[in-house]
């Protein structure tokens, strides 16, 4: 039995940077001699098992075989006479193909990145050199999850660029319809983990540029070559300023949620006659229409999706509320559900600024609507209902109307603030 140290760790420590997983390869090994040594088993389509102790992930090491279509068509093949390099052979990039002795792993899960004992059979340490992400072997045409994964990756290494040959096969691949074989569990998961990294936007360069983001996001694809209002730059379309609309929430930390409604709040835009762009152009509603449509076919979990929605919808009142009085602000308050969820009405107050921010010249621009809004939901908010509705009963009100006394007198404290 071999142990070695494969994958992300490997690749991250080369590359300088943290290393918080660590994957283990197990070569000569049967999932029995697993069993007898205290690992426990966990994998359900291929031999994977917790140590004892550290309850880090040992998998055998596997050949794998096309049987079927998509993300679940793999017959697998796991023996003690798979070899290093046969294992090594099915994974997806050369980066990710790099193999050390676990002895020569420290205590503390860091190594000499230097080693001579490095297995690099696919010069994947060239490959971080020279800072491209390849593909290993022809087997990478196997699983179309892979092309997700090179487009995620390209938003992590965002100064890395992909092979050529690498990029004309994920566009074979989606010409063959594989992207089509999808499950949305996995999509969700690799977008998710895509829109968290540092970049953003390159994962959706890299998935346009091979065609699968026409497929997973046609929504989003088709805003490329849709002009900006005059005022916002004519000569940047929205595709290029969502893309830079991600990559502010980037740069500003926001979390998952928030940059999911950056990536979804134009998606109207994309159905909308150019010529009625000048000034007003409703897409909104069309906006949140496409929306859930996009969340119904990638199961984007519910708080994710409530706030994209109140963003799609509402990101226009928002940008203009400075012109609104004491009636107009509370009454967006209301639609968006900011007394009862003032967190996520925070949340869309930072997409919204993110959507100012994301246009050339406005990158380091003030956002006041942001911290007004704020301030405007802090006073509302501080009116004593359970008071106000009390006198309304006691003057006789029932039901919507005590409901308007709580509007009423929101909008006057509004109106009453210095701000």
């Amino acid at each position: 039995m071999n142990i070695f140290l494969v994958g992300g760790a490997v690749r991250d420590r080369l590359l300088g940077r943290p290393v918080s997983d660590h994957d283990w390869l197990v070569v000569g090994a049967t999932p029995e001699a697993m069993v007898a040594g205290g690992y426990l088993p966990v994998g359900r389509d291929f031999p994977v098992f917790l140590h004892p102790e550290t309850r880090e992930e040992y998998a055998l090491a596997r050949t794998e075989r096309k049987s079927a279509p998509g993300y679940r068509g793999f017959t697998v093949h796991a023996a003690p006479d798979v070899t290093l390099e046969q294992d090594l052979a099915r994974r997806d990039l050369t980066v990710n193909a790099i193999a050390l002795p676990a002895e020569r792993v420290n205590a503390d899960g860091g190594f000499d990145p230097t080693s001579d004992t490095l297995a690099d059979p696919f010069h994947g340490q060239r490959d971080l050199r020279d800072k491209v992400l390849r593909h290993v072997t022809d087997a990478f045409r196997e699983d179309p999850v892979r092309i997700l994964r090179v487009a995620r990756f390209a938003a992590r290494f965002h100064d890395f660029s992909v092979a050529p040959e690498t990029m004309a096969l994920m566009r074979e691949m989606v010409a063959a319809g594989e992207v089509d074989a999808l499950v949305p569990e996995r999509v969700w998961q690799e977008l998710s983990r895509g829109l968290a990294e540092a970049r953003p936007s390159r994962m959706f360069e890299v998935l346009r540029e091979c065609g699968a983001l026409a497929v997973l996001l046609p929504e989003v694809d088709r805003l490329w070559g849709v002009p900006q209002r005059a005022e916002h730059h004519p000569e940047v379309d929205t595709g290029v300023h969502l893309m830079m609309v991600l990559d502010t929430a980037a740069r500003l930390q926001a979390s998952l949620p928030v940059r999911f409604a950056c990536l979804m709040h134009d998606l109207g835009k994309g159905t909308t006659p150019a010529e009625v762009l000048p000034r007003h152009t409703g897409h909104e509603k069309r906006s949140v229409e496409l929306l859930q449509q996009v969340c119904e076919r990638w199961r984007v979990p519910v708080d994710i999706r409530e706030l994209a929605e109140v963003v799609a919808r509402e990101h226009g009142h928002i940008h203009g509320s400075g012109a609104l009085d004491a009636v107009g602000l509370v009454r967006l308050l209301e639609r968006c559900d900011a007394f009862r969820k003032p967190a996520r009405f925070a949340d869309a107050l930072l997409a919204c600024e993110c959507d100012a921010r994301g246009r050339l010249g406005f990158e380091d621009a003030a956002y006041p609507q942001r911290p007004r809004l704020l301030a405007v939901l802090a006073t509302a908010a501080a009116v004593p209902t359970d008071v106000v509705a009390r006198a309304a009963q006691q003057a006789g009100a029932t039901g919507p109307k005590i409901g308007e006394a709580i509007h009423q007198a929101r909008v006057e404290a509004v109106a009453a603030s210095p701000g």
